[in-house]
């Protein structure tokens, strides 16, 4: 595993980072949290260090879950983990965007006591509210860091607007943007404004929901979220995994990996990115990207891959 520098902090973590979303019924159904566990205790085993979860997924639930693997493996102090906070959830399940003063100091809470810990590495607004002040978010984070409850401060799915106006009011480590070789609307501006300024990129959803991972046929039938979803269906998934087997696997086996490694070593050669994040639910899926960040592509191949998968995201 090969390590790198979030930004201006002093935060140093594996160019994989483990993501937690799967651990949201809502959008990946049930998940084996045995088969979890395995795979968390094999990722740390092959270097990653690096763990993003947030308030949102199950709500609670992917944060409690982990906390109760820190506090059964006591691994707390050998993990960065990041987390993020959005959505006011009610007793009823229903959910509202919040970054209010009162609402960030009080699910920051919530986070540290879900995830059994007394600091959270990498606090991140989910989104962006509309109706909260850039300044008051600003102040609450900055609560939070001199009480030691957060270290540094990161953003996700945001625009270089709306980053600008929260940096008018803070310091911004990290963004968390959309990015993979089928969707790279980053590139225009999230990415040079990342590197221009020092603010480190995570990306997700660096397999683009599995498709990149180089494992479905075309009979696959999905349950889950990606069941509606126009790129999982019909002549869409069809032109994908066309090009992904077509495309991907022939300069995988060249080189010596995955499809999915592959996918994820596209992602790590831009130089704005950090990290990349990648949602597994068993360790059979770690195993098959563990060797992205080993090396990277020459410009030539990073090109050719980009402008041929791009043919088949339009």
């Amino acid at each position: 595993m090969r390590y790198t520098q979030i930004g201006k902090t002093d935060l140093i973590v594996s160019r994989i980072c483990f993501g937690c979303w799967q651990l949201s019924p809502r959008f990946w159904g049930k998940v084996s949290l045995e088969e979890w566990e395995a795979a968390m205790l094999k990722a740390m085993e092959l270097g990653i260090n690096f763990i993003d979860t947030a308030q949102a997924y199950g709500d609670g639930l992917a944060e409690r879950v982990l906390g109760d693997f820190l506090k059964k493996h006591g691994k707390r102090k050998e993990l960065v983990i990041a987390t993020k906070f959005f959505w006011n959830i009610e007793g009823s399940g229903e959910r509202y965007p919040d970054t209010s003063f009162d609402y960030i100091i009080r699910e920051c809470e919530a986070s540290l006591k879900r995830l059994k810990t007394d600091y959270i590495d990498l606090y991140q607004i989910h989104a962006w509210d509309s109706l909260t002040k850039p300044d008051e978010v600003a102040a609450a984070l900055y609560t939070l860091k001199r009480q030691g409850k957060i270290r540094w401060i990161g953003v996700s799915n945001l625009n270089v607007h709306q980053m600008n106006m929260y940096m008018r009011y803070l310091e911004i480590d990290c963004l968390q943007p959309l990015y993979n070789i089928l969707d790279r609307d980053a590139e225009k501006e999230l990415l040079p404004f990342c590197l221009e300024n020092r603010i480190g990129v995570i990306t997700y959803s660096s397999l683009a929901r599995g498709i990149l991972a180089g494992r479905y046929t075309y009979e696959q039938k999905f349950e889950d979220s990606r069941a509606g979803h126009p790129r999982f269906t019909g002549e869409n998934f069809k032109k994908i995994l066309d090009s992904v087997n077509n495309i991907m696997k022939p300069v995988a086996e060249q080189l010596g990996i995955t499809v999915a490694e592959l996918a994820v070593r596209w992602i790590l050669t831009h130089p704005a990115i950090t990290s990349a994040i990648v949602g597994v639910k068993k360790p059979s899926h770690i195993e098959t990207v563990i060797k992205a960040p080993e090396k990277v592509l020459d410009r030539k191949l990073w090109y050719y891959l980009a402008d041929e998968m791009g043919k088949a995201s339009r």
